[in-house]
């Protein structure tokens, strides 16, 4: 099969994407199957790889776009492809990468049925328990981050309160409050609590709460996340973190504007969960070059690609979790592994021009058709 790895958006005044699909290693993977690689030319440059390395490990590197897209059969991204990109998108292709559909403007789905091509979204893959193994590594990256970036932005230089996270002898700690008790919000809980800030942690699930408190040892306050005890916690948080998530859907915004306007001032929020629309209403995306906005004396930070800011150690990642993916689909065919591995064709979002996925049918008011009816 062959497979491009186009450069992910960047130009000389937005760097919108740092990661790359692959690391060369794992370019070697598929060539030693016996696949060709066509890797556009600077493709791993914010990711610390040069297209030397991809060449000696058997990638070819190609000097434009339009030409990986020409070649490839299945593109292996990042990030959705750019508008600019769109054009590049041929009848049959079959795309990887965090696509986030829910968010994505409804001309983009359009392509992707009207061309038949398969795209199957890394945030919606599943294993046979449910779990989230692609997203998952990003969100252990982005749940660390985000304690590192709110450390940051407390400082004066930024707006913020002027606060140190861990506090020192007689100043007390920053508190932090987490809502959600996933797998951004247990990191980003470990690393809150190694800085030594009080940390606060929401969940409507019971059971993760329970699992927290056992994690960390009672060292974490928790609540169920309900609108009073949202409202209670978010006036006395320093920074709050959205960790929200709702498998391929929008995320419902649990805190208002109201609730932010009684934040204190320089209080930072973090919205990790803006990649499938925010949990906080006054939250609208941003980008790593210009990552923060001030909106009611709050600095926000809302960048859906957090991970990104770390590129070399995301690709790394990223490549860990995605290539058995990529290789068992180039060696054995997509139509085999999607009937072998029925918890993997959930992360499918479109195929043969059909919307194979619910939430985005419903979305965007399309005709949904189960992928077992299509095989």
């Amino acid at each position: 099969m062959n497979i491009g790895i186009p450069r992910e958006s960047v130009d000389a005044q937005k760097i919108l994407e740092r990661r790359v699909a692959l690391t060369p290693a794992g370019v070697k993977a598929l060539v030693d199957s016996g696949h060709e690689v066509f890797v556009e030319s600077m493709a791993g440059e914010y990711s610390g790889f040069s297209d030397a390395e991809y060449e000696k490990m058997g990638g070819k590197i190609v000097f434009s776009k339009e030409e990986v897209y020409k070649r490839a059969q299945m593109i292996v991204k990042v990030s959705r492809p750019s508008e600019a990109e769109y054009s590049y998108l041929c009848d049959g292709h079959l795309l990887f990468g965090f696509l986030h559909l829910a968010v994505a403007p409804k001309s983009f789905v359009e392509i992707l049925l009207e061309r038949k091509i398969t795209a199957i979204g890394y945030e919606i893959i599943e294993l046979p328990d449910g779990r989230l193994p692609i997203l998952q590594a990003m969100s252990e990256i982005a749940g660390q981050m985000a304690i590192v970036i709110a450390a940051r932005y407390l400082q004066n230089e930024d707006g913020g309160r002027g606060i140190v996270l861990g506090g020192i002898p007689g100043v007390p700690p920053a508190t932090v409050v987490i809502l959600g008790a996933g797998v951004v919000g247990q990191n980003a809980i470990r690393a809150a609590l190694g800085l030594g800030a009080h940390v606060v942690v929401l969940d409507k699930d019971v059971d993760k709460l329970r699992e927290v408190e056992k994690l960390f040892d009672k060292r974490v306050e928790t609540a169920i996340a309900n609108v009073y005890n949202i409202e209670k916690a978010v006036q006395f948080a320093d920074v709050l973190i959205g960790a929200v998530l709702i498998h391929g859907a929008l995320t419902p915004k649990l805190v208002t504007e109201e609730m932010v306007k009684k934040m204190k001032p320089g209080s930072v929020i973090i919205d990790v969960s803006i990649d499938q629309g925010g949990c906080i209403e006054t939250s609208r995306p941003t980008t790593i070059v210009n990552p923060v906005f001030v909106k009611h004396g709050v600095i926000h930070y809302c960048v859906p690609n957090i991970a990104s800011n770390v590129a070399r150690t995301a690709t790394y990642a990223l490549t860990n979790v995605s290539l058995p993916y990529i290789l068992e689909i180039a060696n054995s065919g997509l139509e085999h592994v999607l009937r072998e591995r029925p918890s993997f064709a959930k992360g499918v979002y479109t195929y043969l021009g059909y919307c194979t996925n619910q939430s985005i049918a419903e979305i965007f008011n399309l005709k949904y058709k189960k992928i077992e009816e299509l095989l």
